[in-house]
């Protein structure tokens, strides 16, 4: 069923949308390095690499560049229109195309670089990998505002190893413990309730047994 729906939204969307991605694919085609996808190998299902589409939002070399494929806050590698497209997420809309083809859901956990993914705790990444990464879930929900997070940290690679990626894994181990088509209608409606009240809580009214939030991360609750 979660196939069917994901077939179903992914091609909807991609049509509906298709006024506001063909501007954007015009627009980046003339500005900044002229590139318009950035194609990245990401751990998908079963631990197999796949290539996720974005728009191209940084540097072409931006990996090879500063804190890697870990962004932070301000990041200078973050080309003008490509910020426009982060901070209210269109770059992510090409994964739709992921979605149809069967590399990801509409909902899962969010599919990591090889180097991401390997700062998740090891009984994590075993959960993980069983289910799609998806456009959206349980951790990309709650910690929407990662990059805020890095940056109020002196070591923020440091920081995203030892504390979010711990705590993150422990959310999308819930979300495979828990999945199924209530949880995914669920995630589905707090993504775009979030997106329309970015400082909402509503995930954990939603969601009440969620792993619960260690000290260092009280903001998050």
């Amino acid at each position: 069923m979660q196939r069917l729906l994901d077939i179903l939204f992914s091609s909807v969307a991609l049509l509906v949308l298709s006024p506001l991605l063909i501007p954007v694919v015009l627009i980046l085609r003339i500005t900044g390095e002229g590139e318009v996808f950035f194609v990245q190998q990401r751990v998908g299902r079963g631990g197999q690499s796949f290539g996720l589409y974005k728009f191209a939002t940084m540097l072409k070399d931006s990996p090879n560049i500063g804190t890697g494929t870990v962004t932070v806050k301000g990041d200078p590698r973050v080309l003008p229109f490509g910020r426009l497209l982060r901070k209210t997420k269109i770059n992510e809309l090409p994964q739709l195309i992921n979605v149809f083809k069967g590399d990801m859901s509409i909902i899962g956990p969010r599919p990591q670089t090889k180097r991401c993914f390997d700062a998740f705790p090891p009984q994590s990444q075993a959960q993980i990998i069983k289910v799609r990464p998806g456009l959206s879930g349980i951790g990309s929900i709650v910690f929407r505002d990662e990059e805020e997070l890095m940056h109020s940290s002196k070591e923020p690679e440091r920081f995203y190893d030892e504390v979010i990626m711990p705590y993150k894994g422990g959310l999308e181990e819930w979300y495979v413990a828990h999945q199924g088509l209530w949880t995914y209608l669920a995630c589905i409606f707090v993504t775009a309730w979030v997106l329309v009240f970015p400082q909402s809580r509503l995930i954990w009214k939603v969601f009440p047994g969620l792993p619960r939030v260690p000290t260092s991360l009280a903001e998050l609750a």
